[in-house]
């Protein structure tokens, strides 16, 4: 089991060493911005390292909206990131589930989902896995709550669509972290990756505000557990910087008995 960090996306493998991390997060462009990711000039590096990486998308992608000025662009985006994520040899690429506006039909925002991978697939196929993300927050989000995200597995059908578990945003967005993964694998069959992240906010707060592992509204043991449970590599998106993460990552290590 890979244990790493989200870090600045500088020089992600400098972030790794000095946090220890087996496996390292990183931004490919502004994650509030609309540009896309620039080829890295040390894609070759990137590649050839001994530390798993993974692409998070810009906060700003948001495939379900009913919005042709933000969906449109969004899907974009989307596929320049996987396509410059592919590149560098990440392991996935993670994007937050969206949301519709108040009024509008979720149902739709769903199919807008169904319609990127289709797309993708009609443009010659997604070149590594796309990992959608639980969110915190939003009534009208579309993987807050398990109800809603079973919907959205039902509307991907049969596209290859992997999945991101943020226990800190499970916690804020009102689902029990006991026995969460069993019920997250019973509607996706699968968590690719695991955001491991104590949470500010207190139970269904809709606050997506990270804490340290031993600090938070969340027990630390559930958080292990859900860990445990998983089976898939971890990422810490903790403050303090390198000091914190690299405490959290030991932490887990300690916990979990593993060294990677």
């Amino acid at each position: 089991m890979r244990i790493g960090a989200h870090v600045d996306q500088a020089d992600p493998l400098a972030e790794a060493a000095s946090r220890s991390a087996g496996a390292v997060q990183f931004f490919l462009s502004d994650p509030q911005g609309w540009k896309a990711p620039k080829p890295r000039e040390d894609a070759d590096r990137l590649r050839a390292a001994d530390v798993d990486l993974y692409v998070h998308a810009p906060y700003v992608i948001n495939v379900a909206t009913l919005n042709n000025r933000i969906r449109i662009p969004s899907r974009k985006l989307l596929l320049g990131h996987a396509a410059a994520a592919a590149e560098i040899g990440a392991k996935g690429l993670v994007v937050h589930g969206g949301h519709v506006n108040a009024g509008d039909d979720l149902a739709v925002g769903f199919d807008n989902w169904r319609k990127t991978f289709a797309y993708a697939a009609d443009s010659g196929g997604l070149p590594l896995p796309v990992l959608i993300e639980n969110t915190a927050g939003g009534e009208n989000a579309c993987a807050r709550r398990l109800d809603a995200l079973a919907r959205l597995w039902d509307a991907l059908g049969d596209h290859e669509v992997g999945f991101c578990l943020d226990t800190c945003h499970a916690h804020a967005g009102g689902e029990e972290l006991l026995d969460l993964v069993d019920r997250v694998k019973a509607i996706t069959g699968r968590i690719d990756l695991v955001h491991a992240n104590n949470s500010k906010g207190a139970f269904n707060s809709g606050q997506d505000r990270h804490d340290n592992l031993d600090g938070g509204t969340i027990d630390p043991d559930l958080v292990v557990a859900v860990i445990r449970a998983a089976g898939a590599p971890v990422i810490v998106e903790t403050p303090g910087g390198a000091a914190g993460q690299a405490a959290d990552i030991a932490f887990l290590r300690e916990r979990l008995g593993t060294g990677a």
